[in-house]
This record gives structure tokens, C-alpha cells and sequence, in this order.
């Protein structure tokens, strides 16, 4: 039973003050899985990204038009669906750890094998794979960590996780400006995928020093019978998962629709360099990570629903003004860069919490996995109608598609309620 206790309530065993007081609320198991969950998204977005930052490469070598292109990200949001599905059965059937692992081991192997693709459809195909995991291993790692979280600290503590997409989107924007500006072009796109072993590493850190907190264990240990998938659509469930999937959707198309076409745009329509482009990423990804932090506190102090809706409309106004600086003024897009990506970042902060809050134990990773991922793959249609309306409006033009995405989660809001304060034990 999911109960709710006055936000004000300290923790069990009381917390300590300060702005890392969260971090220090964890015994020596909870920061174990939370280096374990951080490290997982982190690599999570390196794999992802590497695609958006080596598209304009990738459409050169296969001769590719711009729909075409952005298919490649919709079918990877689309796969990433069925992953979230499936790993959100397996999260409350085997257990959060067993779960991750699978999940990482899943995206990196078929990011490698992106790298050795002799034609388009391979590479969708693999791309395609590749999203099954991407698509289970934020749930996985959410659940768990916001199962040791104390209830005090949980907004901050979840956002801070998030924030670990922002490390990941940073070290491949380093890595591609250096691969990309230094091995030729048709070789460079399969190097950035083959670095995507990365994550074999973490699954040794997981193995060895991970395990899911003692009441999961002790659940997974005792469950006389397995609770079907259908059970977050029952009751006083069903409505919270349609919104909360309506919630997902909106957020995640806005976001997707920014960070696939956003690199695209830079090169072909504002004529920066790979050098040039790297930096001005670079503008969005720090506002993205101050933005995450941020979020945590905010969420915590407002609430999930006041936090989601304040960084919907921040990020629709920042993204129509972005594509609508006047030809010739770069340097406002560098400036406006880093509050386009905080606010746009910030909104996630408060996902890991919120849908935790929103189901009970037993059904916890099903309904997370669920909403999240179902609803980044109905926000994948917001790319790929980017990539579609680009050939005759062009890429700037198109992205408003972004504030759309927005505009539908504010809608979703209306739906759900707010659940700053919820004990998860």
C-alpha cells in the first residue's frame, strides 16, 4: 500500500543538513546503487547520442534523405517501448539489479554492432535492437534508487540520477568532436558506435557491489504469484496510467525532437563547423545538467505537478525563440543555449519520483517502465514529423513540432495527482 505522509517528515534515522544532506541520508548499499543507477543512464545517453551527433555523417555515407534519417531515432523510441514493457515485468518479477544488468548489456552490444553496418536497413535494424535496452534500463535504475531514497529526499535524489544523461550527452559530444574532426568522415560514424562498449564496464561494478533494497529482496523471496501487466490499467491505476503515458509523451517528444535535429540544424542551416557545433552543444548540455540539479530541489519544494508544468512552458518559449533568431546572430544562439537546455532538462527531474509515487510495490516497476517508455515512443512521431516537414520548411521551421509536445503535457497534468510526501514503504 502506497501511503502518504506531511512532506515535512524527516526520514527515518533523520537527516543530516546541507545541500548534499540527500546523498548522506544513504547507508553504504543505497550509494552503491546509486553510483550503479548514475552510471547506467549516464552511458544510457552516450549510446543514444551518438547517433543524433553522427547523423549528418551517417546520411552522407548511405545516401539518405532527411526522413529517412530521422526514422533512425523513431525506431529506436518506438523499440524502446517493448523494452520498457518487458523490463517492467522483469523488474518486479526477478528483481531491479538482475534487471539493469540485462538492460546495459542489451544497448551496448547492439550500439557495437551499429558500427558494422554494410547497408541502411542494417543499421536500422541494429539501431532498432539497440532500443530495447535503452528502453528498459532507466526504469530499472530509477526503481531501485527511489527505493532507498528516504521520502524527504526522494524529488532531489531521482533528479540527480537524471542528471547522469546530461554526463553521458557531454562525454559524447568530447568524444565525437575529436573522432569526428580527426578520422574520415565514411570511418568516423562506425568509431562512435564501437565506443559504445563503454558500459561492459559498469556491469562489473553492478554485479560485485549492487543488490536491490532488503524489502524488494524480501518481496521478490516471498511472492507466491506473478501480478499481471494488466493490473496498472485496474481501478484507480488505469487513469493514472493514461495520463501519466500522456505526461511522457509530451515531455519526451518535445525533448527528442531537440536533441535529434538540434545538431542537424547547427550544421546545415546556421553553418557551424564540427568544432563549432561541439561548442554550442556544449552551451545546451551545461544548462542540462544545472537544469537537472535544479529540478531535484524544485521538485521537492513545489511539488512533481508545479515543477512539470513551470519547465513546459519555459521550454516551449525558449525553443520557438531559439529557431526564430534572426540569420547572422550566432552568438544569441550560443547564449540562449544554456536556458533552452536547462529548462528542457529540468522537466525530467521530476519523472524518477513522481511515477515511482504513483503505484504500489508490487506493481512499481510495471507502471514506471510502462508510462515512460510507451510514452517516449508515441513522443518518437514528433522527429520524424520534424523529418518529414524539413524538405519544405526546413529543419528550423520543423522543430517547432517540440512545442507541441509541451503543449500536450500540460494537458496531462490536469489528469494527475500531485504525490510530493508519498512513503514508498
Amino acid at each position: 500500500m502506497v501511503t502518504t505522509t506531511p512532506t515535512s517528515a524527516p526520514a527515518a534515522g533523520g537527516e543530516t543538513t546541507g545541500p548534499f544532506a540527500w546523498y548522506r541520508s544513504f547507508n553504504a548499499q543505497g550509494r552503491r546503487a546509486f553510483k550503479g543507477a548514475f552510471g547506467g543512464f549516464a552511458l544510457d545517453s552516450y549510446d543514444f547520442q551518438v547517433l543524433p551527433l553522427s547523423m549528418v555523417a551517417i546520411a552522407a555515407y548511405f545516401s539518405l534523405t532527411t526522413a529517412q534519417t530521422g526514422l533512425m531515432t523513431t525506431v529506436t523510441l518506438l523499440v524502446s517501448a517493448l523494452g520498457g514493457v518487458l523490463a517492467g515485468v522483469l523488474i518486479d518479477r526477478v528483481g531491479r539489479v538482475k534487471t539493469l544488468m540485462i538492460t546495459v548489456a542489451t544497448y551496448a552490444v547492439f550500439t557495437v554492432l551499429c558500427g558494422f553496418a554494410v547497408s541502411y536497413p542494417m543499421l536500422l535494424v541494429c539501431r532498432a535492437l539497440q532500443g530495447i535496452g535503452f528502453g528498459g534500463e532507466w526504469a530499472a535504475g530509477a526503481v531501485l534508487i527511489a527505493e532507498y531514497a528516504s521520502t524527504r529526499y526522494r524529488g532531489r535524489v531521482l533528479a540527480f540520477i537524471q542528471s547522469s544523461w546530461a554526463v553521458g550527452w557531454g562525454l559524447a559530444v568530447i568524444v565525437a568532436t575529436v573522432v569526428m574532426d580527426n578520422v574520415a568522415p565514411e570511418l568516423a560514424w562506425r568509431v562512435m558506435f564501437w565506443t559504445g562498449a563503454l558500459p561492459a564496464l559498469l556491469l562489473v561494478y553492478v554485479r560485485r557491489h549492487v543488490k536491490d533494497a532488503p524489502e524488494v529482496t524480501e518481496q521478490l523471496a516471498h511472492k507466491a504469484e506473478r501480478v499481471p501487466l494488466a493490473s496498472i490499467f485496474r481501478g484507480g491505476l488505469g487513469r493514472k496510467t493514461l495520463f501519466a503515458t500522456l505526461l511522457a509523451t509530451g515531455v519526451q517528444g518535445g525533448y527528442y525532437t531537440i536533441a535529434t535535429w538540434l545538431p542537424t540544424y547547427l550544421k546545415t542551416e546556421r553553418g557551424l563547423t564540427v568544432v563549432g557545433t561541439g561548442g554550442y552543444l556544449f552551451a545546451l548540455i551545461t544548462g542540462a545538467f544545472c537544469g537537472y540539479l535544479t529540478a531535484g530541489y524544485l521538485v521537492d519544494l513545489l511539488g512533481r505537478k508545479k515543477s512539470f508544468a513551470l519547465f513546459a512552458v519555459l521550454s516551449a518559449g525558449l525553443l520557438i525563440a531559439y529557431i526564430n533568431i534572426p540569420p547572422g546572430s550566432n552568438q544569441l544562439l550560443l547564449i540562449l543555449g544554456f536556458p533552452l537546455g536547462f529548462s528542457a532538462s529540468a522537466i525530467f527531474g521530476g519523472f524518477g519520483s513522481f511515477l515511482a509515487e504513483l503505484y504500489p510495490t508490487t506493481v512499481r516497476g510495471m507502471g514506471q517502465s510502462f508510462t515512460y517508455n510507451v510514452g517516449r515512443a508515441v513522443g518518437a512521431f514528433f522527429p520524424t514529423a520534424v523529418g518529414f516537414s524539413a524538405g519544405s520548411a526546413g529543419v528550423g521551421s520543423a522543430l517547432t513540432y517540440g512545442a507541441v509536445g509541451y503543449a500536450l503535457a500540460l494537458v496531462a497534468l490536469l489528469g494527475l495527482p500531485e504525490t510530493r510526501g508519498t512513503d514508498l514503504t
